[in-house]
């Protein structure tokens, strides 16, 4: 099920939009993947989101490294994976994109919650990149 309201720290799975697929013109993501809520705006009726993703970050991109444990937590693939800050998405919730979670009761979309520490780490993250006001950093997502 989806769960009624947004928390920050939530990992669920989710038809994410890389900025690259943006700018194609592309209006959905081309794999779901899960993510991590990073913000709730509007009294929670919109959140950011960021990618959680096996592929390492390139030189110098933002991303913070998932814990072996945490992943494990989450029944996240065992390989290395990192909350990517490289792109981030922004929608109403809940939204078209939520979907279910690979093997869960159908409609689940939620993984769980990271810890307090390593949410804390990705905002900060997220915070130092919104502060360079990087173009396209943030993908606002529709309803349509």
């Amino acid at each position: 099920m989806i769960p009624t309201a947004p928390q920050a720290g939530m990992v669920l799975h989710y038809s994410f939009l890389w900025k690259h697929e943006a700018e194609r013109g592309q209006d959905e993501g081309v794999k779901d993947r899960p993510v991590v809520v990073l913000v709730l705006l509007a009294e929670g009726e919109e959140v950011v989101v960021a990618p959680i993703t096996t592929l390492p970050p390139e030189q110098g991109a933002p991303a913070i490294e998932v814990p072996a444990r945490v992943r494990a937590h989450l029944g996240l693939d065992a390989d290395q994976s990192w909350i990517s800050i490289a792109t981030l998405n922004r929608f109403v919730w809940p939204g078209p994109d939520l979907r279910p979670v690979p093997g869960s009761n159908p409609g689940d979309a939620l993984y769980g919650y990271i810890p307090q520490k390593l949410l804390d780490a990705a905002k900060q993250s997220a915070m130092a990149e919104l502060a360079k006001r990087v173009p396209g950093l943030v993908v606002r997502r529709t309803e349509d």
